[in-house]
């Protein structure tokens, strides 16, 4: 395998579904669809899902987290001691007030883990020879949908610490040695945790682990739209008290605002900056991605920051996911080219 260049290239994680992939699931929700169909149409999203990034030439792949709706609702039926509560909205443009909530009923356990150890084994035999990234929700972000319905809350974040740590320990068992927690669930935090607190629990999560530990935390991207206020200097003590080798953060979509904060975040970890608005159906032209990534090198060195996107491209269309990944690889490469000069 080759090593990573300068600057390496990533997506945040989840890509977006092909057209007829998503006519597909409708159609297996249906009951149209055996087993075998299933397994089939599953695989063959995820090898278009790799292949589009390989092509796009990144250097980091993930397997697109095609199983998983918005990258984590659909890992709530893994879930047990849960109860689905109806959404007050159901008519109108998709937005947060539709997204799945649930209310605890007891004891929260996921006997047969979350399906991502099963999603990274494909991804291994889709994709050999490539350096690989395997991206899963963190508790605070599970706990975010989720009422603890009179039951005590530590309880219930103990739980979820358990769960995701058993899928990480499963994880390493299979050799992956990149490992992403998504908390978006860190802006907005749940059952009235503090900042401290959400921390804490992340690093208790990621804690004891050999693989490379990055967490990214973003405003929200359900439909495309955020969820929280996009202040990331009010985030600044919890980002700073974790535990880990990577933050991944959003700013194309901010116009770049407090870029200036990864200084100080680089001095801890490395830093994955988002470059690509997944907000915006304004595809950026390379020149504007190296502006970008030139303004971020002003205020931490090439050896600490990772390439990406703001967030999972799952919201968009298949075909601009496909050409804002090229714009990402085309604009890094401009700014290496810097770099060298």
């Amino acid at each position: 395998m080759q090593p990573l260049p300068l600057l390496p290239t990533m997506g945040v994680g989840s890509y977006a579904s092909p057209g007829w992939f998503i006519s597909g699931r409708a159609r297996m929700r249906d009951g149209d669809f055996g087993p075998a169909d299933i397994d089939e149409m599953f695989e063959d999203a995820t090898r278009i899902a790799i292949a589009d990034q390989v092509e796009a030439g990144l250097d980091i792949v993930s397997d697109g987290e095609l199983h998983r709706q918005r990258f984590v609702f659909e890992l709530f039926q893994h879930l047990h001691g849960l109860k689905r509560v109806p959404s007050s909205r159901k008519l109108g443009v998709p937005g947060y007030d539709m997204a799945p909530r649930f209310a605890v009923e007891g004891e929260i356990t996921a006997p047969r883990g979350l399906g991502v150890v099963a999603e990274f084994r494909t991804l291994k035999r889709l994709a050999p020879g490539r350096h690989l990234k395997v991206a899963l929700p963190g508790p605070v972000t599970f706990a975010g949908f989720m009422t603890p319905a009179g039951h005590d809350a530590g309880v219930v974040i103990d739980a979820l610490v358990a769960i995701v740590r058993g899928e990480l320990e499963g994880l390493a068992a299979e050799g992956t040695d990149y490992i992403q927690l998504d908390e978006p669930g860190l802006p907005e935090t749940p059952f009235g945790l503090s900042l401290d607190d959400c921390a804490a629990v992340i690093n208790r999560t990621l804690a004891g682990f050999a693989f490379r530990r990055s967490v990214h935390v973003c405003f929200g991207n359900n439909a495309g739209r955020p969820m929280a206020d996009r202040d990331i200097e009010r985030l600044m003590p919890g980002l700073v008290a974790l535990k880990t080798d990577e933050v991944s953060l959003e700013f194309a979509n901010r116009e770049m605002a407090q870029v200036e904060l990864i200084g100080e975040l680089a001095r801890r970890f490395d830093v994955g900056i988002g470059v690509i608005d997944v907000k915006n159906f304004r595809l950026e032209p390379p020149e504007a991605v190296a502006r970008r990534i030139e303004l971020c090198l002003k205020h931490a060195p090439a050896e600490k920051l990772r390439i990406t996107a703001d967030c999972g491209f799952s919201a968009l269309p298949r075909a601009l996911a496909r050409r804002k990944m090229i714009a990402l690889v085309d604009g890094t490469r401009l700014a290496r080219a810097g770099l060298g000069r």
